[in-house]
């Protein structure tokens, strides 16, 4: 083992607050801002969001405390945990290999996405894009994304930028950032949702968020809405998985979970405030994809005293945001190319940016010199996307609770969740274990069948 692998092992969380703060750096990010109101939107509203939590609840909550679990016991990353877990010679190795696929994927379109944000911080300093006006607003985004040089360098900008604080490591690079930063992104959604509740049209955007119309859900909705959950929580991808291998030993885990998931969901319904009154206000589309997020939040600043100091802020908080999720999924194939192959952090770093910046290349000239190259009628960016969110992650969910349920068992599941016998949650435990053993993977596949239609 080298001096740099050494390192690594020895790396981790220094604190319970800093755990905490990581693993809601990673949940809590654009899925919560960005992606969450736009599936919201095109799904129908409120009635999308009850199957949002059911699915969290019931599927990814369970899921989520497993992969976390597995990854403290074994202390490494995704791949060589299963290989370490599992009987000899049986391939559950495979569902790290898959989390780390999922993860190049998921990367491949979010860093694009993440581009955007940074760029959209300029615009704000500008004040280019400060308006209540559709046509505005509408305008500013659509020329970044048709310009392929704009779009390749901004995604550039983002690689480099989480390449510089993964160099720092686990607890000087990553937990440093997130438990620092993170509590003002929850201030200004707070303020920003103060302001979208005093438009005129305020209690139609509720009325869309809350109050449910069952009408408007369909198979492929509720598939959508089980990957959201997937995505928003990181689970499925192996993120969970290589930050548990961090955990501290004496950090309760279920706990720990359950209060991620809550705050995830606090931002997720914060971001939905902040957004639906906006989009009826302003009479834009609440199906509009994923530009819904750039054409509101502007026309929302629009109408507040230093309405452009505060986009500025709004949008540096988000890029902190998107960092948090995107450091999280980066070090998936770091830490595997550092203990699988035996590569040193930095060229494990070197390689895996390289890498995607031949990928996401293909989903940043998405809007541009790729507009017309499509693959079963969805171009890169939205094919990166379905294949993710609602192939792999899923699939990787149902092995996960299999492996666990059938696999592993309720023994080594039991001691492990309990901290070795020191925490008194066999009840907990036993609640967690049936999920994954009987619910949470029929739940998935009947909801994957449905979705593709299957049945």
């Amino acid at each position: 083992m080298t001096q740099d692998q050494q390192h690594t092992k020895r790396d981790g969380f220094s604190s319970a607050f800093g755990v905490l703060a990581a693993t809601l750096g990673s949940a809590v990010g654009l899925g919560n801002i960005w992606k969450f109101p736009y599936l919201t939107g095109a799904n129908g509203g409120a009635s999308f969001l009850l199957v949002y939590l059911m699915a969290t609840l019931l599927v990814a909550l369970p899921v989520m405390i497993a992969e976390i679990t597995l990854g403290r016991k074994a202390r490494a990353n995704p791949i060589t945990t299963l290989i370490a877990l599992a009987p000899s010679h049986q391939p559950w190795w495979l569902i790290g290999a898959a989390g780390m696929m999922a993860s190049f994927l998921i990367l491949s379109f979010y860093s694009e996405v993440v581009a955007w944000v940074f760029a959209y911080v300029v615009k704000a300093l500008s004040g280019s894009v400060l308006s209540s006006d559709r046509a505005v607003t509408e305008a500013a985004f659509h020329s970044l994304i048709a310009d392929p040089v704009q779009s390749l360098v901004w995604q550039w900008v983002v690689l480099a930028s989480m390449g510089g604080i993964l160099l720092l490591g686990v607890s000087k690079g990553i937990e440093a950032l997130t438990k620092k930063l993170m509590p003002l992104l929850f201030l200004l959604l707070v303020l920003l949702c103060a302001v979208s509740l005093s438009l005129e049209k305020a209690g139609e955007g509720l009325a869309f968020l809350f109050n449910p119309d069952f009408g408007k859900l369909t198979g492929a909705a509720v598939l959508t809405a089980l990957g959201l959950a997937f995505f928003k929580l990181s689970i499925g991808m192996g993120t969970m998985m290589t930050y548990g291998s961090y955990f501290r030993e004496d950090q309760n885990i279920p706990s720990t979970a359950v209060r991620v998931m809550a705050a995830d969901l606090c931002v997720s319904l914060l971001a939905g405030i902040a957004i639906f009154p906006a989009v009826f206000t302003f009479g834009f589309e609440p199906a509009a994809g994923p530009a819904l997020v750039f054409i509101t939040i502007p026309a929302v600043f629009s109408q507040i005293p230093m309405g452009q100091a505060l986009m500025v802020v709004f949008f540096v908080l988000t890029a902190i945001a998107a960092t948090g999720a995107t450091l999280s999924l980066m070090e998936v194939p770091v830490l595997i190319l550092q203990e699988c192959f035996f590569l040193p952090r930095r060229r494990a770093l070197a390689l895996t940016l390289a890498m995607l910046a031949l990928t996401g290349s293909l989903c940043a000239l998405t809007n541009s010199t790729l507009s017309g190259f499509t693959i079963f009628g969805l171009n890169l960016f939205d094919l990166f996307d379905f294949v993710s969110s609602n192939l792999i992650l899923p699939a990787g969910g149902i092995f996960i609770a299999l492996f666990v349920g059938r696999v592993w068992g309720f023994g080594h599941f039991r001691q492990a969740l309990s901290n070795e016998g020191q925490l008194r949650n066999e009840t907990m435990a036993r609640v967690l274990f049936f999920l994954l053993r009987y619910v949470s993977p029929l739940l998935i596949f009947l909801v994957m069948l449905k979705g593709l239609g299957a049945f």
